[in-house]
């Protein structure tokens, strides 16, 4: 079968090495302006592979709900990064109240409060904030690894960071781990058969098709990995 392939990402924000390992809450302005800017250029990518199994609304959900994201870290002068998470993803669940919507944002509102009362985190910790995402999502969907969704893309990349700093890799090898991961994840997609959604109904014949929702973990990691590699690239991290 023929299967869509994601344009390369063009957008490069330019970012100023600050020579720090640590990252507060400001710093979160970059990275959310890079999630915004993944779905943004791969809006049509995701309207592709989600008209096969789904409603074709995904590349705008994802679009307007990771720019909801950035602009509430943007315009935010908190500085405690639990509650920072917790209102991007309040500004989520606001601008895209659909179920792919609701499991983004619910994703971000756990990491928050994970962190609630942190003014600074390690950039090794990311790797806790995206398994706490991860842990958002799984449980306001009630879904698992292995059931051809999200989690499939996002929980690959969240051990791979975990297996990459048990190894004592840097901050880019670490976020290299992830977007490798999360691509991974996707593909394995086309081993699964799907519980959830729409694509449920088809039973065994969902087994070739790529999940929608994984490229979207792909495609954040793919994200999170650029930024690294412009603000952490310098470090012995």
């Amino acid at each position: 079968m023929h299967r869509q392939k994601p344009p390369f990402l063009s957008h490069r924000t330019v970012v100023k090495h600050t020579g720090e390992n640590r990252m507060k809450a400001k710093e979160f302005t970059g990275l959310f302006e890079r999630f915004s800017k993944v779905m943004e250029e791969n809006r049509r990518y995701l309207i592709q592979l989600d008209s096969v199994v789904g409603d074709g609304d995904l590349g705008l959900t994802m679009d307007d709900g990771f720019k909801a994201a950035y602009h509430a870290v943007r315009d935010s002068e908190e500085s405690d990064i639990g509650k920072l998470l917790y209102g991007a993803g309040k500004a989520m669940s606001v601008a895209v109240p659909s179920t792919m919507g609701t499991l983004m944002a619910s994703g971000w509102m756990q990491a928050g409060k994970a962190f609630r009362g942190a003014d600074e985190i390690q950039i090794d910790q990311m790797a806790d904030i995206f398994a706490a995402y991860l842990e958002g999502v799984a449980g306001r969907g009630k879904a698992k690894p292995g059931e051809k969704t999200f989690l499939d893309g996002l929980a690959p990349a969240v051990d791979a960071m975990k297996e990459a700093l048990e190894n004592g890799k840097n901050a880019v090898e670490v976020a290299e781990a992830a977007s490798e991961g999360a691509a991974q994840g996707f593909r394995n997609t086309t081993t699964m058969i799907a519980v959830h959604g729409r694509a449920a109904t088809r039973g065994a014949a969902s087994r070739e098709l790529e999940d929608p929702g994984a490229a979207v973990a792909m495609l954040m990691m793919q994200a999170y990995r650029d930024w690294v590699r412009d603000t952490h690239d310098c470090l012995p991290c």
